[in-house]
């Protein structure tokens, strides 16, 4: 997925635009380095045209990202012509990834940063400004840019991220992330609750918790832990894992809704799903990626669990949560899966009953353990037509949970103005489905009850019955 967004940031000279691609948490970062610029003279620039600094916040989980921002880059080579003091950088994943190879492609990129080198940001644009080119992509155990307070981007005022922890530490075989990202390392919660009241001073009604694997979160008084088992008994009484900060920030900010991305099948907790429904604020969805229907395929994905492992934890949190809504990513065509092995998917796929899915071909990455070990063995051919059958069954999945909703009331978070009329709201219910209705009196923020008159694949119509509270 890509996605690209103009950001200002406050300053007094000099005007930087940023472009963040992929996931929440490059977003997210966006923000920080938001911040960080921002204290060192940078002012908004509306488009690239007018800056003095292009950032390029990158993604690297597929080749297709990387191929986009390689194109975005040849496309601003136009702008250095016209300014030849603009400082082009690419920062994030890909930058990780690719280090000083980025500074030898086509003289395209002055600044390289990788995710835990935002900091020094300032440093590398003066470096550039002295007539070099600047690259730091060092990997941090510690950073967590816990007291850096962030620029909210191009923000409707409603909605934010809080990241609370960075990195991966669970090697599946396909992903770069725990090379473009380092080693799990966890937020304290201290700041987190603090960002969260901020944020609810502002008038933001909902926040996202943020990190690659947040079931695994665990703070130690004494600083971050990774691994709950290797903390003495005094010190586990004393530790703050997931299922505790959701509760800390549920009573922190009692007035907004809080949602969280991304849970990992392995470390899900039936702890968290009893947090979930104890708190009203703490919305009914939960992002479970299962890549894979196959336990074979699983197993070569090294995800660390089963098909009958990922089934019983949706039992637990649906006897739990009745009407949690439950979304995934799936991966169409990874090395060596057979035909009869993405049957198991489609098959997975009927019986979860996903809100909707992410889905994905395949793409090798290099560097990537299955890139090592598993050759790319299915043709590209076979890979789309494998897609197209995932993609359609979550649509005929996704047409009939929306048309269950006919008749019913949702109380829905109202984000912004529809995007097919100014006459219509744009918000959001528990379990995250889009929903529309006419405008009426309602303002962006309001949560609102809406009884849901039509649906389609993607979206639930209705009309607005009254105000509504968490």
């Amino acid at each position: 997925m890509l996605e690209s967004v103009k950001q200002s940031i406050k300053t007094n000279t000099r005007k930087l635009y940023i472009e963040s691609y992929g996931c929440a948490m490059n977003f997210s970062d966006s923000e920080i380095i938001a911040s960080i610029m921002g204290e060192h003279g940078f002012e908004t620039a509306q488009d690239a045209a007018e800056a003095d600094v292009i950032f390029l916040n990158t993604c690297a989980i597929r080749d297709n990202a990387e191929q986009r921002i390689r194109e975005r880059l040849k496309h601003l080579r136009g702008n250095k012509k016209r300014n030849k003091h603009l400082i082009i950088g690419v920062l994030g994943c890909m930058a990780e990834r690719l280090k000083e190879k980025l500074l030898e492609e086509e003289q395209l990129v002055d600044v390289v940063a990788g995710p835990d080198s935002y900091r020094d940001l300032p440093a590398l644009v003066a470096e550039v400004d002295d007539g070099g080119r600047a690259m730091n992509v060092l990997l941090s155990r510690e950073e967590t840019y816990g007291d850096v307070n962030p620029v909210r981007l191009n923000s409707n005022g409603v909605n934010a991220f809080i990241s609370i922890m960075r990195g991966c530490d669970n090697m599946c075989s396909f992903c770069v992330v725990p090379f473009t990202r380092g080693r799990e390392r966890s937020r304290d919660p201290e700041s987190i609750v603090k960002e969260a009241q901020n944020l609810q001073y502002q008038g933001y009604k909902e926040i996202i918790l943020l990190g690659q694997n947040v079931d695994s979160y665990l703070w130690f008084g004494g600083g971050p832990k990774k691994e709950f088992k290797r903390l003495s008994v005094e010190e586990q009484d004393r530790s703050i894992d997931f299922a505790d900060l959701l509760k800390l920030t549920a009573l922190s900010v009692p007035g907004m809704r809080i949602r969280y991305s991304t849970s990992h099948p392995r470390d899900i907790s039936e702890k968290v799903v009893l947090m979930m429904a104890q708190y009203k604020n703490i919305c009914n969805y939960i992002h479970l990626p299962v890549q894979s229907g196959n336990s074979r395929v699983l197993e070569a994905m090294n995800r660390n669990y089963t098909r009958e492992y990922y089934m019983d934890k949706l039992r637990m949190i649906r006897r739990i949560l009745p009407d949690c809504g439950i979304s995934c990513d799936i991966i169409a065509g990874f090395s060596t899966e057979t035909e009869t092995e993405h049957q198991d998917t489609l098959s997975l796929m009927e019986w979860s009953q996903f809100e909707f899915c992410y889905m994905y071909k395949y793409s090798e990455r290099p560097g990537t353990p299955a890139a090592k070990k598993l050759p790319d063995t299915i043709q590209e051919s076979v890979k789309g037509r494998r897609l197209q059958e995932i993609i359609d069954l979550q649509n005929q999945i996704s047409r009939n949970k929306h048309s269950a909703m006919i008749g019913k009331t949702a109380i829905v978070l109202i984000e912004s103005k529809s995007k097919k009329s100014d006459a219509d709201w744009m918000g959001r219910n528990e379990q995250n489905n889009v929903t529309v209705f006419p405008c009426g009196d309602y303002k962006k923020g309001d949560f609102v009850e809406v009884l849901i008159e039509k649906s389609t694949t993607t979206t639930l119509i209705g009309k607005a019955i009254g105000y509504a509270s968490l």
